[in-house]
């Protein structure tokens, strides 16, 4: 991993895991679960964050390198299986329907 990603990765997940420490003492202290959601929320955004910098990284390196020397289905496909657990790259898992327009509230 680049120098750059790695340190960024890091301090996100060190945060994250800082972060999540909190969460826990929130529950563990009867937080108002609203309260609580948004916190998850939070983390949840820092992991995510996260991951795009270790696929940015592999792309940079991993999927440049095998593209150049010709391995092109070969990463794709190993690209395409670790995207399957990435639900921002890979979207809603419904099929790909689109969401329900939102209702006004009256």
């Amino acid at each position: 991993m680049k120098d750059a990603h790695q340190r960024d990765v890091l301090n996100r997940l060190k945060t994250a895991r800082g972060h999540l420490d909190g969460i826990i003492r929130m529950v563990e202290d009867d937080a108002y679960c609203p309260d609580v959601m948004k916190q998850l929320s939070a983390v949840q955004g820092s992991l995510e964050r996260a991951s795009r910098l270790v696929l940015r990284n592999h792309l940079e390196t991993c999927v440049a390198a095998a593209m150049q020397a010709g391995r092109i289905e070969e990463i794709v496909d190993e690209l395409m299986e670790a995207l399957r657990y990435d639900r921002i790259a890979t979207g809603p898992t419904d099929g790909g329907a689109a969401a329900p327009a939102k209702t006004a509230r009256r």
